[in-house]
C-alpha cells in the first residue's frame, strides 16, 4: 500500500498579499495530490455557503474531520484533517495551556481492509511558547506511547524555531527522523515549522515541501509531503 500525507498550515486562506483567497488554497490542495492533508488555521462557520472548510472539502472531494480548538461568533477556528480514505476512529485530544491559546491534536485510525497493517495519524498545531510546545509535545508522546499502531504518523505545525529544541528533542527519543525540509515563510523558506514524522522510518519513501509559484503565494507556509509505502 501507498498512500501521500501533507501538513498544510492555510493562515485562513489569506496570502502573501494579505487577501484571504480560498481558490488558490483549493488550487494547491489539488496539486499536492494527496490521501490525506492535516490543515491548520482554518474555519468553518454555522452557514454552509460561506464555510472555509465545507468548501475546501467539496472542491477537493474529501471528507472533513474537524479539529477545533477556538469557537467566536458562530465561527469555528483551528485543526482539521481532510481525506479519501476511509477511517475507522476519531479522536480529539486537548492539550491546552492555561492562559495560552487552546490547542488539541485529530487522531485518526485508517480502515484499510485489504491489509493487516495498523495506521494511526496524529495532527496538530503547538503553542508559541517553549515551555507551552515541551508540555504540549510530552502530553501527545504519552497518548502515542499508549497505542500499538504498526505505524505511526505524527504531524502539523510545530511552531519550534529552534532545530535542536527541547519538544524536538523529545520527539526524537520516539521517531527517529532528523532531517526536514524549511517550510516558512512560503516565499524564501528558512525555518522547519512544519513537521512529517513516522515510524517505523522504513515506512518513508519521499518527503519534501511543495513548492509552486502558487504555493508561495496562497498562505505563509508551504505545504510539506510525505509518500508512505507500507
Amino acid at each position: 500500500m501507498n498512500f501521500r500525507i501533507a501538513t498544510y498550515n492555510v493562515h485562513r486562506c489569506v496570502g502573501r498579499d494579505g487577501v484571504e483567497n480560498i481558490d488558490r488554497i483549493v488550487a494547491v490542495l489539488k496539486g499536492l495530490n494527496a490521501d490525506i492533508v492535516a490543515l491548520q488555521e482554518v474555519t468553518s462557520s454555522n452557514k454552509q455557503s460561506s464555510s472555509m472548510l465545507a468548501r475546501l472539502a467539496l472542491e477537493t472531494e474529501m471528507e472533513a474531520i474537524e479539529g477545533f480548538t477556538l469557537t467566536t461568533s458562530g465561527t469555528r477556528y483551528g485543526n482539521a484533517i481532510l481525506t479519501g480514505l476511509p477511517i475507522s476512529t476519531v479522536n480529539r485530544i486537548n492539550i491546552s495551556v492555561t492562559g495560552k491559546e487552546p490547542r488539541g491534536v485529530i487522531e485518526i485510525v485508517l480502515h484499510v481492509p485489504d491489509i493487516e497493517t495498523s495506521i494511526t495519524i496524529w495532527a496538530t498545531h503547538l503553542g508559541l511558547g517553549i515551555a507551552e510546545r515541551y508540555f504540549q509535545i510530552n502530553q501527545l508522546l504519552r497518548v502515542i506511547g499508549t497505542k500499538n499502531a504498526d505505524v505511526s504518523v505524527l504531524l502539523g505545525d510545530f511552531n519550534e524555531w529552534l532545530v535542536w529544541g527541547r519538544s524536538m528533542r523529545a520527539v526524537q527519543m520516539v521517531f527517529t527522523q532528523s532531517s526536514s525540509p524549511a517550510t516558512f515563510p512560503a516565499w524564501i523558506p528558512l525555518l522547519k515549522l512544519d513537521r512529517i514524522w513516522v515510524k517505523p522510518i522504513g515506512a518513508l519513501s519521499a518527503l519534501r515541501p511543495y513548492k509552486t509559484r502558487l504555493s508561495r503565494t496562497a498562505s505563509d507556509h508551504l505545504p510539506l509531503i510525505a509518500d508512505i509505502t507500507i
